[in-house]
């Protein structure tokens, strides 16, 4: 029996340190498409930022997600919702659970869960197919197609090109969106000029909340890498699915007849079409 034991707990030694050296691989990757990705500058006076001395050795394990749901976790795990930046505001301690050893800080997916399904529960009281009482903008380029997406599906406004200032303070101009009552934002940063006039308007806002983020004007946050395509396609496709279920539209996740994939935008990363080997044409 104890030759027996020895063997079970090898087994699942080795299973763990699978486990662990994917979710390294994962890291890796995740880390290039960070790289590329974080193109914009940031106004770093404005942030309360932290150092990684100030955060606590240890505030939670990935594993804290429920187990009974295994699926949704793997899923989140791949679209890489969970990794954030290489910055830490005071506004995002409470969302982060450590930082990788490639100095990402790593978002807690146990309350990216949770409040993908308070926004999907807070939005479902203003979706109204043809109106314009949902508001839904991203400057982001791989943000432009899953909020096409999610406006399609759910019949929202989509602002995805540059946003008409005064559209949601001045009446006399002919951008006046007079109908809204909540606005959606991917990036605090990237889509900082509706952020700033949905305040002045007074009009809550629902916005996806990475590492480097404040919480300035923002009623919902949702901790969510917001620069990730696959991670951003996956945020707009679970809460446009959410919605769907708490409007009664669909009875189950499985009614829901659109693909991750439609979510998700097309657009290769710059390093990707170099690393990308040559088409038979140009041989």
């Amino acid at each position: 029996m104890a030759k027996k034991k020895k063997k079970t707990n090898s087994d699942e030694d080795s299973k763990i340190e699978e486990e662990n050296n994917n979710n390294v691989d994962l890291e890796k990757v995740f880390e290039k498409e960070f790289e590329e990705d974080f193109e914009d500058e940031l106004d770093l006076e404005e942030l309360e930022l932290l150092d990684t001395d100030d955060m606590d050795a240890d505030v939670g394990d990935i594993e804290k997600l429920v187990d009974k749901d295994e699926e949704k976790k793997q899923l989140y795990l791949s679209c890489g919702i969970h990794i954030g930046t290489k910055l830490l505001s005071g506004d995002a301690r409470r969302f982060v659970y450590r930082q990788t050893n490639y100095g990402l800080y790593v978002i807690d997916l146990t309350q990216t869960d949770e409040r993908l399904v308070i926004a999907a529960k807070f939005l479902s009281k203003y979706v109204e197919e043809g109106s314009d009482k949902v508001i839904v903008s991203s400057v982001r380029r791989y943000g432009k197609e899953p909020v096409k997406q999610f406006c399609k599906v759910l019949g929202c406004r989509a602002i995805t090109e540059r946003f008409i200032p005064g559209s949601l303070t001045n009446p006399i101009i002919d951008d006046y969106i007079k109908d809204a009552s909540v606005v959606v934002i991917v990036d605090p940063h990237a889509d900082k000029v509706i952020l700033r006039e949905a305040k002045l308007a007074r009009i809550p806002v629902v916005s996806l909340f990475d590492t480097d983020d404040i919480l300035d004007g923002i009623d919902l946050a949702i901790p969510a890498n917001n620069r990730g395509k696959k991670a951003l396609g996956l945020a707009f496709w679970f809460l446009a699915r959410q919605i769907l279920l708490e409007l009664g539209k669909i009875s189950s996740e499985d009614d829901f007849p659109y693909t991750l994939d439609e979510f998700t935008s097309k657009i290769v990363p710059v390093y990707r079409q170099e690393n990308a080997p040559p088409s038979r044409s140009s041989r």
